[in-house]
């Protein structure tokens, strides 16, 4: 796992955006997640998310929830069939999950997200494609009836997701 200390200048104005933007959650610590096996980085409250689950064999990331069934997963992929954010996009909206449904969707040069609802909880998925066909994705989910308070932490969350240095960064 890549220390916390090489996390460059974008990590720390997320950690400063989500720090500042959390009145619903006064004096939330953000905490900063590197993933080892494909260096994806992303900042979230740790005194929300409190339940760590266990690691996968495969070292692709890390999930935790909270006390009120909201969760954070941030994870990395390799890009095994050549999505482009586009695609990954469309791919989504064609066969989504049963129950769910995407309702928002945008994507940029080497970004895509999806938000949406699958039953009764709003979903928010950010991926970044990054070096060496891997894709950084950090996915938030939480019950709709608490969208006051999970909506303002959602944007900070995904705004910190990206590649750190180490073996995909060149």
């Amino acid at each position: 796992m890549q220390p916390i200390h090489r996390i460059g200048l974008s990590s720390f104005s997320a950690l400063l955006f989500l720090s500042t933007n959390m009145a619903t959650t006064a004096l939330a610590k953000p905490f900063t997640y590197v993933n080892a096996r494909f260096s994806t980085v992303c900042t979230f409250p740790d005194q929300i998310f409190t339940g760590r689950m266990p690691e996968p064999e495969n070292g692709d990331g890390l999930e935790w929830h909270s006390a009120d069934g909201a969760s954070v997963a941030c994870y990395g992929s390799y890009n095994a069939l050549d999505a482009t954010p586009k695609s990954l996009v469309e791919n989504e909206k064609a066969s989504p999950d049963p129950g769910e449904k995407v309702t928002y969707s945008k994507t940029g040069k080497n970004w895509a997200v999806l938000s949406g609802t699958k039953g009764d909880n709003i979903f928010y998925e950010r991926s970044v494609f990054g070096k060496e066909d891997v894709i950084h994705t950090v996915f938030i989910q939480y019950p709709a009836a608490l969208k006051a308070k999970y909506d303002p932490l959602v944007g900070a969350i995904a705004a910190s997701l990206h590649e750190a240095s180490g073996p995909h960064w060149k």
